[in-house]
């Protein structure tokens, strides 16, 4: 089975851009299930009620998020009452949602996704490690392959995660800094892995920002209100081949579609 995973998700104006393109992406790709990071998509922070199914509706099967998921009060009720966007893991359990979720594939697999947040460099919240251990237990027996968003700042850690659980997921996959990194690879345990999928939305601002607002901060330390970039809008993201039997990734290929850009499969 294929997996397609896309990066966070900025600003309202990627949904419009996502209905138009993602069905026909998703059909081009062979993609069974589709797990994007929406935590920005309202306007850099943030996801509504609102916009969160607008994504389901693009094609998307099942949402993770990250540190910006609470942002908005109007999704607390939501993350309790729906299926298809989780938090991370390593909240309290007070929290409003859960951080894993079993879906159901195109093809009938049960896959088990978990979202869970860094540390370094975040908010320090429980440990990633321990977090991912304890839902793999709790989820034993039920699913028959799961895969990792890890919403995190640092490279090292995303990698540590990764490398400890090699062979236990199919699939792990960084998301938080918008930036797609080169680096996928299946791992010798047999997990398909990327640091960072990368950025959906506009590329001509700085992280999905307008750049002069982001210049201006940088260069004064003053406050600013930041506002979604115009422009060009793009995906960046991965797709995982798994052999579905063997819970084992096959091949991992970063993915890249938009407007001026054809897909890049590396």
């Amino acid at each position: 089975m294929k997996i397609l995973a896309l990066g966070d998700i900025v600003g309202e104006a990627t949904l419009s851009f996502l209905s138009r393109t993602l069905p026909t992406k998703r059909k081009q790709l062979g993609a069974d299930l589709v797990i994007a990071n929406g935590e920005n998509v309202c306007d850099v922070k943030g996801i509504s009620p609102t916009a969160a199914d607008a994504l389901i509706d693009c094609g998307v099967d099942l949402l993770t998020s990250g540190n910006h998921v609470f942002d908005r009060r109007d999704i607390y009720d939501y993350l309790d009452s729906t299926k298809t966007l989780i938090r991370p893991l390593n909240y309290p359990a007070e929290c409003p949602g859960e951080g894993a979720r079993i879906v159901t594939s195109a093809d009938g697999w049960k896959v088990l996704v978990l979202n869970v947040s860094g540390c370094a460099f975040m908010e320090a919240l429980n440990n990633p490690f321990t977090s991912v251990e304890r839902a793999l237990d709790s989820y034993r027996g039920k699913y028959d392959l799961a895969v990792l968003d890890v919403h995190a700042e640092a490279t090292s850690e995303k990698i540590a995660i990764a490398r400890y659980f090699d062979g236990r997921l199919a699939a792990i996959f960084g998301t938080h800094t918008h930036v797609q990194t080169a680096d996928e690879r299946v791992l010798a345990g047999g997990t398909g892995y990327i640091t960072d999928l990368g950025m959906t939305g506009p590329v001509d601002g700085i992280l999905g920002v307008r750049a002069e607002e982001v210049i201006f901060k940088s260069r004064t330390h003053l406050p600013r209100r930041f506002t979604v970039a115009g422009g060009e809008i793009v995906a960046h993201g991965a797709l995982f081949d798994v052999d579905a039997v063997t819970g084992r990734c096959k091949s991992v290929e970063r993915v890249v579609f938009g407007a001026s850009v054809s897909e890049t499969r590396g």
